[in-house]
């Protein structure tokens, strides 16, 4: 597996940004082969990370191009900055039990 993770500062809106997200990159991002899971993280004071598992580095890749490009066309006024990337391959995993609260998005 591969891993990307992406951190943006500056973003001037977040919770529009976090509307986009889910409402037109998710469903971008899910039609990538490999993709294992997409997170999207709220870290406070102007800041997202996001976090993509892959199968392999070729699909991460592939996502990157896609995230760039529909950042640049839909969303660059709430995240004016490039972000800083760090991607590499996974060397250790644990799953555990997933539970959504009620209501959740």
């Amino acid at each position: 597996m591969y891993a990307m993770i992406r951190r943006y500062e500056g973003v001037s809106d977040a919770s529009e940004a976090a509307r986009l997200v889910r409402k037109n990159f998710v469903p971008l991002i899910s039609k990538v082969p490999g993709l294992v899971a997409y997170y999207v993280i709220d870290a406070g004071a102007g800041e997202f990370i996001s976090v993509s598992i892959f199968n392999n580095k070729l699909t991460a890749e592939e996502s990157n191009r896609r995230a760039s490009g529909w950042v640049q066309d839909n969303v660059a006024a709430l995240l004016p900055n490039p972000p800083q990337i760090t991607a590499g391959e996974v060397v250790a995993t644990k799953r555990g039990a997933l539970t959504i609260a009620a209501g959740a998005p």
